[in-house]
């Protein structure tokens, strides 16, 4: 007889005891040596209590044949066996919500100083208890009624949901959350100055939430097993009746499992509580280097210790910030010796400080050891030292930098090109598989890519701007991130339900994402750098995501989603986007410590007023700017749509011509991926000697030409012609892009929003040229490609033949704010206007980055357009004012 309960038990029981045991020396630290309890205490008290009636449910249905087959089980066991069972999956919730409150909790007495951390934890705790509720309320209810749960045999009528399924459905949430809980303290905790010793024990106490996240993993591991057994058993993961199914057997190592993880985090959470005891019983852990403990006053009171944590009015202050004024000073140091004092107090009555011995104090805040914390990077100078060994210094304005600065934050930037080329390139194939699993429809199939393209009428607008306009560029990264990170793990209950409307949530979910992060990724590229150069640096990062796009359906179709072809493997893809999830948290923190340069409103707005008669300049009675603008917008509204037209079509229409070539219509498609991303690369090389609006024009004649073509030829030839369309528009984005943000100053940001709003014409084009094909055929359904690539002409023909815009538009060498230091030889020259005329010729004007440009200075105080000039001005004031001062001494010395 096989027969897992010894397993089950053991393990389960030795859980529950350690976590019992950290809970009671919790309460030990906090009652004997703190005096104090706080509510995250009774929170964790309260998810003690919910644990052992978790635990105890696990243990009684051991008892009663949990881990045994269902044959071996004794008739009379099985209503107790239901009852524990359920009993089990109803507390896990609760006990989850309960710890994760407690910890959050803790961390909004954590520190009271930053608004963004506790917006944050804000957040966090909502959805905790908000999607804890109603998981909780999904497993109270999983039957109906709900005393059918009760039963070995559903009676006729009830409605059960597996219990697997449930669990399955709802892991998303909880890695979320587990990550969020991990990381949040993260920037605090990293950004304090302390000895080395002190920060790494600081830092490791509260990566203790790791393995929270580790033991998920493991469970939803043996929770797949246990789904594709069942499914093995009855054909399908959903069930109506659980009493068919060997449920006990399948479900035992999950349900461990399940209180492994929730002990575990019961444990994490103790862990940080338990300094103060640990100080006591055993001093020489948190003593320092130099063998002084860190609770020993100095002459000021302040805590002792290799490194001394300053006040802030010793500090210089950040950049923006005013330095403390001396009676500041005088108020700070009698503050610091009320800690003092009270620090010495409290070492007289033997109650040592338990987080206060690493972290400062607030004036006026309760001795909780665990709430006042040092103060944060907001108090330290712009440049910190991460973790005591990274140097991270805040880097100035992008528009500041020339081309060689502008390398590596350009090339930091450009794997978030290719990341969402890889995911869009997944999409299209999961997508596929999706469709044949659950036999959609191709009108289903469109829907779900709409989804996706419908991310980018709500992200921008909703998130995008709102955070780079507040936070800048870096925070929308990281926003992005995490929202695209999230999409991934949504996939989870789409795949394990089978569910059309939970995947079509979770392709909203991923476009919100990516839409976020081409809001700050593109305009980022095209600013960060003389703006000669936008067009070439975003064409190249273009090219980047163009490459992600063909290696990963690659990927996707040999490897990752090869045997994807029923629902208990389409489950198995989870690990493919749990992985992605994952990196994505890991690239977001990677972001928020790596130095990203930013862009001020004022500092693009001053840019844009160097030439301000040029975009000023009124067309239709508008002014330029704003019409090329609106024209951007327009344009690339219709050449997304026409691109995703393209992309949607081509299998078929490939499939529909006897081309006579040996590679199928996937293989083609991946060829038509690689001429495309070629294609970007050659479009960056050309606009080193073309300028960039006659390369547009060039290509949106090209892409009408050869679209028309398509409709006209057959075989071989029409395939060739869908290859030469996608050359033609490889270039298009980034050129539109670039040329549309110029001249918006203070408005950029906004204008880089509608420009990626107007992707989302991506979405609604593919419908029509469907409907096309199914009224006339394959080839008459690219007259939509050629309709909507006309619409999108009209953009570069205004761009080359009104000259208002040819001089708006085109590049102007060493366009950025910091100038150039003049050479000796060149110091006697007369100043020189940077000279833009109206012409209509072809090639570009030299750029800067030929020219082997000479060192850089900043100078901040010099913003007028004409820099030589006011050079020579404040020379003569100079010299006038030195005279007046000679002969006021003269007049001095004579009297």
């Amino acid at each position: 007889m096989q027969d897992r309960r010894p397993l089950v038990l053991g393990v389960s029981i030795a859980f529950f005891v350690i976590a019992s045991i950290f809970v009671a020396l919790r309460f030990v630290s906090r009652i004997f040596v703190v005096r104090r309890v706080g509510l995250h205490d009774y929170l964790m008290l309260l998810a003690w209590l919910i644990d052992f009636g978790f635990s105890f449910a696990l243990f009684y249905a051991t008892s009663k044949g949990l881990g045994l087959h269902a044959h071996d089980i004794p008739p009379a066991d099985e209503p107790a066996l239901n009852r524990a069972n359920y009993a089990f999956t109803v507390l896990y919730n609760p006990a989850l919500m309960a710890v994760k409150t407690s910890i959050l909790v803790f961390y909004l007495t954590f520190t009271r100083g930053e608004k963004l951390f506790r917006w944050a934890n804000y957040v966090t705790l909502a959805v905790v208890n908000a999607a804890g509720l109603a998981l909780t309320l999904v497993n109270v209810f999983q039957c109906d009624p709900v005393s059918a749960a009760f039963y070995s045999d559903v009676p006729d009528g009830a409605q059960c949901t597996d219990i697997i399924t449930l669990y399955l459905s709802s892991s998303p949430v909880n890695i979320i959350t587990d990550l969020a809980i991990l990381f949040l303290p993260m920037p605090i905790l990293t950004n304090m100055r302390l000895p080395m010793k002190q920060k790494a024990i600081l830092v490791i106490t509260f990566s203790f939430g790791f393995f929270v996240a580790v033991v998920d993993v493991i469970r939803i591991a043996f929770l797949q097993r246990a789904a594709t057994s069942h499914q093995t058993e009855i054909q399908s993961i959903h069930i109506s009746n659980i009493g068919i199914a060997d449920f006990s057997w399948y479900a035992s190592l999950s349900f461990m499992w399940s209180a492994v993880e929730v002990n575990v985090s019961v444990i994490c959470g103790c862990v940080p509580s338990l300094k103060p005891l640990v100080a006591r019983l055993v001093p020489k852990l948190i003593k320092d280097t130099n063998g002084s403990s860190d609770n020993t006053p100095n002459a000021h009171g302040a805590t002792d210790g290799p490194v001394a944590i300053p006040s802030p009015a010793a500090m210089p202050a950040p950049s923006g910030e005013t330095p403390s004024s001396p009676s500041d000073s005088s108020e700070k140091s009698s503050s610091q010796q009320r800690r003092g004092s009270m620090a010495t107090r409290r070492r007289n009555s033997n109650a040592p400080m338990a987080m206060i011995d690493m972290l400062s104090q607030h004036d006026g805040q309760p001795q909780d050891t665990e709430a006042n914390t040092a103060p944060t990077s907001s108090s330290y100078p712009s440049n910190f030292r991460f973790f005591d060994f990274v140097n991270v210094k805040n880097p100035e304005s992008m528009l500041k930098l020339n081309n060689r600065e502008s390398i590596a934050p350009n090339a930091w930037t450009t794997v978030l090109f290719f990341l969402w080329g890889f995911e869009y390139g997944l999409l299209d194939v999961l997508n596929a598989q999706f469709q044949s699993i659950v036999h959609l429809n191709t009108w289903h199939s469109l829907g779900l890519h709409g989804a996706y393209f419908g991310g980018y009428v709500l992200g921008p607008i909703l998130v995008g701007r709102p955070v780079l306009k507040t936070w800048g560029f870096k925070s929308t990264f990281i926003t992005g991130l995490c929202i695209y990170g999230c999409g991934a793990l949504v996939f989870w209950p789409s795949a394990v339900l089978t569910s059309t409307a939970a995947f079509t949530i979770s392709n909203l979910i991923v476009g919100i994402g990516l839409s976020v992060l081409e809001t700050a990724a593109n305009p980022f590229i095209a600013l960060c750098g003389p703006l000669e150069n936008s067009e070439i640096r975003l064409n190249i990062s273009q090219g980047v995501q163009a490459v992600g796009s063909v290696l990963s359906p690659l990927l996707a179709q040999k490897v990752l989603f090869k045997s994807v072809t029923d629902v208990a493997s389409l489950v198995d893809v989870q690990w493919t986007y749990l992985g992605i999830a994952l990196f994505d948290v890991l690239l977001a923190v990677a972001f928020y410590y790596f130095p990203i340069p930013e862009a001020s409103d004022e500092d693009l707005e001053e840019l844009a007023n160097r030439r301000r008669d040029d975009n000023m300049t009124k067309v239709l009675g508008v002014p330029v700017v704003w019409l090329t603008l609106a024209l951007g917008v327009w344009s690339q509204f219709f050449y997304l749509a026409g691109q995703e037209v393209l992309s949607t079509a081509f299998e078929t229409f490939v499939g529909s011509q006897d081309s006579g070539f040996t590679l199928d219509a996937f293989e083609m498609l991946t060829v038509g991926h690689s001429v495309f991303a070629v294609g970007r690369f050659v479009a960056a090389f050309a606009q080193w000697f073309l300028k960039p609006r006659w390369i547009l024009m060039v290509s949106y004649i090209g892409m009408i030409v050869f679209s028309v073509l398509c409709m006209k030829t057959t075989g071989s030839t029409a395939v060739i012609m869908t290859m030469l369309v996608y050359l033609f528009e490889s270039g298009a984005f980034s050129i539109i892009f670039a040329i549309s943000l110029r001249g918006t100053g203070r408005h950029t940001k906004t204008a880089a929003t509608l420009l990626t709003v107007a992707i989302s014409g991506g979405a609604c084009f593919p419908f029509a040229q469907y409907a096309a094909y199914l009224a006339r055929g394959e080839a008459y359904s690219f007259c939509v490609l050629v309709a909507v690539f006309c619409a999108g002409a009209i953009f570069p023909f205004y761009l080359n033949f009104v000259p208002a815009a040819r001089k708006q538009v085109d590049p102007v060498p060493n366009e950025y704010l910091r100038y150039r230091r003049r050479s000796r030889n060149q110091q006697n020259d007369p100043p020189r206007e940077k000279h833009n005329p109206p012409t209509s010729d072809v090639f570009s004007r030299r750029r800067s980055v030929v020219e082997n440009p000479l060192q850089s200075v900043s100078l901040p105080d010099m913003t007028h357009p004409r820099p030589q000039a006011q050079n020579i001005q404040s020379s003569q004031l100079s010299l006038n004012s030195g005279t007046k001062r000679h002969s006021n001494l003269s007049s001095i010395s004579e009297s």
